[in-house]
């Protein structure tokens, strides 16, 4: 066959057979997924600009959120649950997550004894329900029957107990950790498969080089498993300032003592739902998780197209 009739011979593209059974198997997740999330969302942010006039409900624009951060009590009430959130989240973030490195860190070492024991005791606070954890953890915090101020005492350390959860200063702070407590899991286990997740080749050309031990982890894994701690962290962001449940146990919905440990998420349930001699106001409730949920994209957003693009470079 000469040149001239390999030219002239018509590439016919194969065409691939339509892979109608993927929309099939994602119907169901979709469908599920847009009644539990998509359509709730967007109906709350059709409630936050509407609003009750003269027994009506009514279009009012943006009215609720000039409300919002006009008016004394809501604005009083909403930036100090913004600011406990983002001490909340700042705790999780600087105790939660390094612990959770570190631990993962450790747990990576090869011909670690016991290793798997390790991880399921450390993983099983997350699966426990946040109404056992709060509910025990006030018993174990009580001054009067809880077990903290014997324990503290048997290490000499009594003097040093004090209601924590019932002041002020440092009820928040006290929240935050047992949160911690309950989930460093999470980022322990998500980090320990990125550290697994690491070619030996890659640390078998550390080790010809002498870098080993933990010189080994701040030089070479570390920059290779920023990725996954950029999940982390933004998953943390995410639960963070979604969080309700956990505060709501331990200190119920008005968030005492005087509001101290007050967030978004209980703020939002106060205003929306109405307590004790509240009256709930549904297009409130709905402006104020309108806020959350713009924090919320801002700080993912902020993740996916700024940070997420400097941290590429270090991904196989």
């Amino acid at each position: 066959m000469s040149d001239t009739d390999i030219t002239d011979t018509e590439i016919v593209p194969v065409k691939r057979p339509a892979r109608w059974h993927i929309l099939v198997f994602l119907a169901p997740a979709f469908l599920v997924y847009t009644a539990v999330m998509i359509l709730p969302l967007i109906e709350t942010l059709r409630l936050s600009l509407f609003n009750m006039v003269e027994g009506q409900l009514a279009f009012v624009g943006f009215n609720n959120f000039r409300v919002l951060f006009s008016d004394p009590r809501l604005s009083a009430d909403f930036w100090n649950a913004l600011g406990n959130n983002v001490i909340f989240f700042i705790i999780h973030m600087l105790v939660q997550n390094p612990v959770g490195i570190a631990i993962a860190a450790m747990l990576s070492v090869p011909n670690l004894r016991f290793a798997a024991f390790y991880r399921s005791a450390i993983f099983v606070p997350t699966l426990l329900s946040f109404v056992i954890v709060g509910f025990i953890w006030k018993l174990i915090l009580s001054p009067i029957w809880g077990i903290a101020p014997g324990m503290m005492d048997w290490v000499g350390l009594k003097w040093a107990f004090a209601p924590w959860l019932g002041k002020p200063e440092t009820a928040l702070i006290t929240v935050s950790l047992i949160s911690v407590w309950q989930y460093v899991g999470i980022p322990m286990m998500l980090i320990y498969a990125a550290l697994l997740n690491i070619p030996d080749e890659v640390l078998e050309a550390a080790e010809c080089d002498g870098i080993t031990g933990w010189s080994q982890f701040w030089k070479i894994k570390l920059p290779l498993i920023l990725p996954s701690i950029g999940i982390v962290s933004v998953l943390t962001f995410v639960g963070n300032f979604n969080a309700f449940d956990l505060i709501y146990t331990v200190q119920g919905a008005l968030a005492g003592p005087n509001g101290s440990t007050d967030i978004l998420g209980t703020l939002l349930y106060r205003t929306f739902f109405g307590f004790q001699n509240q009256m709930g106001d549904r297009s409130m409730g709905a402006t104020i998780a309108a806020v959350m949920f713009l924090i919320i994209l801002a700080g993912v957003s902020l993740y996916l197209f700024v940070i997420q693009r400097r941290m590429r470079r270090y991904q196989f």
